[in-house]
């Protein structure tokens, strides 16, 4: 799955051959992978793979692992491959590794935010179609737990299928007599009242969707043993501390995606 889609990007800036290749042809080159702005490394492995696609025979060695925070004008690794190769590849892997380092850096600052608390940092489906499994691994590197993947991992139930349904009750039903007992059931709910008729029904973790701080430590109060508690919509880094203080479980913020601002990151022959 990994290198197909790697080699999707490629083949969305390359289409049917780079016009400039023939400046490198039968050429060698070395160049630096330079970080411009400080960020928290997350793709090293996917920027090294994408020159590897290009030429088999790159090498490549870097100076540092993915979750090491790199300081602005630092040589994070070198290759050496086909000029060619180099020169095809350079801005679909600035372009993973930038945006992976974005996420990842925005990431750590929220999970910092939590420190002394018990409440985790999830992340969401809230991700650039084709890109979520290196944005969610993004925010694994910056600390965060991922929520689910996609619709196949979880079941979750949110406000459009209580509609359709007709009640969280008869949600919950139609979807526990039909998946596997291991997965797990997730109610977005908007009130405490509907909370009530969630755990009524045993559903396994229940976000708590706009909710105010006092509404939230007002579910943390009367929650059962076995639910989970999920706090989320519109935290930022100013709220998050608030919200980890009621006791919730977790907060979850498609934040960390969505508002991320790519690293800067250059590739410099020598």
């Amino acid at each position: 799955m990994i290198e197909e889609s790697l080699k999707a990007f490629l083949k969305e800036d390359i289409q049917s051959g780079d016009l400039t290749a023939p400046i490198a042809k039968g050429k060698q080159a070395s160049a630096r992978l330079i970080c411009r702005s400080g960020a928290l490394l997350a793709g090293i492995d996917f920027f090294e793979k994408i020159f590897k696609i290009l030429d088999k025979n790159t090498r490549f060695e870097r100076f540092f692992p993915d979750g090491t925070y790199i300081e602005e004008s630092s040589v994070v690794a070198v290759l050496n491959a086909d000029a060619a190769a180099i020169l095809a590849g350079e801005r679909t892997a600035l372009n993973l590794l930038s945006r992976m380092s974005g996420i990842a850096t925005l990431t750590r600052e929220f999970v910092s935010q939590l420190d002394g608390f018990d409440t985790m940092l999830l992340d969401t489906r809230k991700t650039t179609p084709g890109l979520r499994f290196f944005e969610k691994y993004a925010t694994r590197v910056g600390g965060a737990l991922n929520h689910r993947l996609g619709l196949y991992d979880c079941a979750m139930i949110k406000d459009n299928h209580i509609k359709v349904a007709g009640s969280i009750s008869a949600a919950i039903k139609a979807i526990r007599s039909e998946i596997p007992f291991t997965s797990k059931i997730e109610v977005e709910v908007k009130t405490v009242d509907q909370m009530k008729e969630a755990m009524d029904n045993r559903a396994d973790i229940i976000l708590l969707d706009h909710f105010d701080i006092d509404q939230i430590r007002q579910a943390v109060k009367i929650k059962n043993d076995y639910v989970r508690l999920e706090a989320s919509g519109n935290i930022d880094k100013d709220s998050l501390k608030a919200v980890a203080a009621t006791g919730v479980d977790y907060i979850s913020t498609g934040y960390i995606t969505h508002h991320a601002v790519s690293s800067d990151f250059a590739l410099k022959i020598f």
